[in-house]
């Protein structure tokens, strides 16, 4: 066993351990916490398998933006911080449904690829990841860039209880 099969393994465990937590806690911000460990866990994973740019973009986008993104709304909403007693659920039959799917996916997987090795490609540069993302998929990269400015002005004009205020006695 070596030393990435180590780290693998010590990373897959923070994160499906994280994971869990995130689904299991009844503390809002702590769920939300855990998903940032949980994120990060597997922007590891991607650090040892040796795909520098994903595991930069699972910390850029995932971790600084879209967590981050989750605790204001959390915050703006003046949603209750502590333990909230509706956000628990019975556990039994969340255990059976994700286990059932989850051995669904490994029965899929194993069907799937038929525990044969696949040869690798050749490795990326960022110069082919480059003519991929501003070539081929310049529009898709486009629009969700529109649609993230576009949730944060949303943000801020429900952030601001007085945009509200105006508009309502304006229109009398």
């Amino acid at each position: 066993m070596t030393v990435a099969d180590v780290l693998l393994l010590a990373l897959g465990a923070v994160a499906v351990g994280s994971g869990a937590l995130v689904v299991t806690s009844s503390h809002l911000v702590r769920s939300g916490l855990y998903l940032v460990v949980s994120l990060g866990a597997i922007a590891g994973l991607y650090l040892v398998l040796g795909a520098e740019l994903v595991a930069w973009v699972q910390i850029l986008v995932y971790v600084g933006a879209v967590v981050v993104l989750l605790l204001f709304a959390v915050m703006l909403t003046r949603a209750p911080i502590g333990p909230s007693p509706d956000l628990d659920r019975p556990a039994l039959p969340a255990a059976l449904i994700g286990g059932g799917i989850g051995i669904g996916l490994a029965v899929l997987f194993a069907d799937a690829f038929r525990w044969v090795r696949h040869p690798y490609p050749e490795p990326a540069t960022a110069e082919r990841v480059g003519e991929q993302i501003f070539g081929a998929w310049v529009l898709p990269f486009e629009v969700i860039s529109i649609l993230l400015l576009s949730a944060l002005v949303g943000a801020i004009v429900l952030s601001r209880p007085d945009i509200g205020a105006r508009a309502a006695t304006e229109g009398d």
